[in-house]
Formats: structure tokens, sequence, C-alpha cells
């Protein structure tokens, strides 16, 4: 009976929970919890005042280990361990807080690992999916050094800068993608169901149609041919687009000298990939990293072609003897800000914290830079929505105006 109590009271539920922590930022996550009161407690522990706590359903646990949940965990592992909590005490309650099965499992391993003699980073490398070589390389360092509470908040800033970069880039592109798709599934049901309609009527009427009709009547009767063919076509594209990206080297990097230069979007990439770069510069530098070994990461984490290769070259000037600014200078991609900071960087020895700057304007900028595109975005579209279905329907009603004129 007593067994049967205790497992009773030990049953815990998945909590999704939102607040703000010391410095009053807004955060929220998940936590498994027997109830709504242990979770804000534990939350009070950590620095965090919540303001909305909500169980969630069961169904919606499994789920796969995403990015997000890797940044969420680095930042409560680094609040746990400021606050003085034990390395596998702080383990136990990050990887309880976490609503997510795949999270628990892969966290209980990496506990297990460090309980039989593993230092974290060796632990962390087990799971390369999850703990990429940068963070593992970051941990090390910080085991070294005996800071890894602060290069662990380090971590966390950089993922959650990053996660933020990207979620801002996807918005400004999703919109015009969306209304992309809407308006090709629109422009095709019509070409197949709607100008039929209007060409069986004018054919019945035995007058000349206008140019403009029947090259419309002519794109249709494609359509209503071909429709399967076309659609294929646009899907097969679109497969062999995204597994040539995956698989080729060579033509990803096609891609990513193109993308740079395309207009607006190609400055917004360009400006994300310096904020990326200086961030994780700065990161890995401030961690002790060696600026050999921190620039063959920078490199791998740098996201574009261009800038990975020429962060490879900077990287053997470096480790000749040359000074990081003549190696970014000769390199002619990086930006002359990131340049002048690397400079004063070097000559004052705060070079981290340059970077740091550095990175903090770029994301500035891409913030800034992705406001204005999705303003400038919205009439472009529909301008070219309303010139689309304008000229169908023009098309359509000059037979009709012409008969009204003969009549």
């Amino acid at each position: 009976m007593a067994v049967a109590v205790a497992k009773t009271v030990a049953k815990e539920y998945p909590f999704v929970w939102e607040g703000t922590d010391k410095n009053g930022r807004k955060i929220k996550g998940e936590m498994l919890a027997p109830g709504e009161a242990v979770v804000r407690q534990s939350l009070r522990r950590q620095g965090i005042n919540a303001t909305k706590v909500r169980r969630q359903s069961m169904l919606a646990r499994a789920r796969p280990i995403s990015e997000k949940d890797i940044a969420l965990f680095t930042r409560q592992l680094s609040t746990m361990m400021r606050a003085g909590v034990p390395l596998l005490q702080s383990f136990d309650i990050t990887a309880r807080s976490h609503a997510n099965p795949s999270l628990q499992k892969v966290l209980a391993e990496v506990k297990n690992s460090i309980e039989s003699g593993s230092s974290m980073h060796q632990a962390f490398r087990r799971f390369p999916k999850y703990f990429d070589t940068l963070y593992c390389n970051l941990v090390e360092a910080a085991e070294q050094a005996g800071i890894l509470d602060t290069v662990l908040d380090r971590i966390a800033t950089y993922k959650e800068k990053m996660l933020e970069i990207k979620g801002k880039i996807k918005s400004a592109l999703m919109y015009p993608t969306i209304v992309l798709v809407i308006a090709t599934v629109i422009t095709a049901g019509i070409m197949i169901f709607v100008i039929p309609t209007f060409k069986d009527l004018f054919s019945g009427s035995g007058a000349e149609l206008p140019g403009l009709t029947r090259l419309v009547m002519n794109i249709s009767d494609l359509f209503v041919e071909w429709w399967w063919v076309i659609f294929l076509l646009i899907g097969g594209s679109t497969y062999a687009f995204i597994q040539a990206w995956k698989r080729s080297p060579t033509f990803k990097a096609r891609i990513d000298v193109l993308i740079l230069k395309l207009p607006i979007f190609g400055e917004i990439i360009e400006k994300a990939t310096v904020a990326r770069w200086s961030r994780t510069f700065s990161s890995m530098f401030a961690a002790g990293v060696p600026m050999v070994d921190a620039l063959e990461s920078v490199a791998g984490a740098s996201g574009n072609y261009v800038y990975e290769s020429a962060t490879r070259q900077v990287r053997q000037d470096v480790a000749t003897g040359a000074s990081l600014t003549a190696s970014l200078q000769s390199a002619k991609v990086f930006p002359t800000m990131l340049i002048q900071m690397v400079s004063i960087g070097e000559e004052s020895g705060s070079l981290d914290s340059m970077v740091e700057k550095v990175a903090e304007y770029y994301e500035r900028e891409v913030d800034e830079a992705v406001n204005n595109l999705s303003a400038l975005m919205e009439p472009i579209i529909m301008v070219i929505l309303g010139g689309l279905i304008g000229t169908i329907v023009i098309a359509m009603y000059l037979p009709i105006f012409k008969m009204g004129t003969v009549i």
C-alpha cells in the first residue's frame, strides 16, 4: 500500500511556463512536475518569476530534440551552476524540468557518462546530432579554465541569438513564400476550371478574339492538358534542389555565392552571416580557446561557403604568424567595421568584447532590415498579384466589351 502511495506522489505531468528572469527578460520553457505549485517553486529557485504555468497534453510530449531545447537546457544548466548547485544535481534538475522525453533520455545518458568518470565535453561528444563541435569545444575549454558556468551562459546566449536571427530570416521569407504558393494555386485553378468556361462561351460567338484573350486561353489549354506534368516538374525540381543542397558541397557553394548577390535578400543574409561569425568568434575566444582553433570552429559555424572559405584562409594566415586584422583585410570579404573593431581589440587586448559589439550591431541591423523588408514586400506582392489576376480578368472580358460595342 505504501508503494502505491509513493508511485502516486511521484507521478509527474508536463507543464509549459512563461516568466521573467532576474534581468526582466521574458523567457519560457517546459517542465515535468507533480503539480503547478512545484513548477512555480522550482522556477523561483532558479531566479525566474513565473507569470503563466499551464499543464500540457500528454500527446504533445513526444517530439524531436530541437535547437531551442538545447538552448533552454544550456540556459537552465548555467543558472543552476551559478547558483552553486553541484554538477550532477544540476543535470538531474534540468533533465526533469524538460517535458520532452527524448531530451530527458539524452541528458540521463550524459549524466551517467559523467558519473562514470567521463568529462562533460566527452559525454556531450557522444551526441553530435544535438551537441555540435562548437558546443563541445567551448565546454572543453571551460572545463580546463574552471569557468564552466560562465561559458555555459555564453553558449546559451549564443544559441538564443542564433535562433533569434534564424527566426527573423524565416519570418521575412515566409510571407512572400506563402503568398507565392497561394497565387500559384489560385492561378492554376483559374486556368484549369474558369478559363475553359469562357472559352466555350466565346467559341459559339464566331467573333475574332483579342490577342491577349487568345494568349490566356492557350496557356489555359496547356494547364488543362498537362497540369499533372507541370506540378510534377515543380515538385521534382524542388525535391532535386533540396537533395542537391544537402548532398553536393559544390552545388551548395554556388548557391551560397548567388544568395549573397541577390537584391535586398542578399544583404540581409550577409548581415546575418557576419553577426553569426562575430558572435561565434567572440564566444570561442572569451572561453579561452586559442585563436587558430577558434577560427576553425567559426568557419564551420559561419553558415555560408563564402565566409567559410575566407575564414579558413584567415586561419592559415594567422597560423603562420599574421595578425587577425591583416588576415581579415586580405580576405576581402569581411566588412570594414569588423576589421576596424578587431584592430582595436588586438591593440587593447579586448578582442572578444570588441567582436561581441560587432555581433550586437549586426544583429540590430538584421532586425531593422527584416522589418523594412516586411513593410516593403507587402505592397510589392499586392501589386504583382493584382496585376496577374487583373490581366486574366481583362483578357476574359475584352471580348465581351467588344461584342457590346458592336451591338
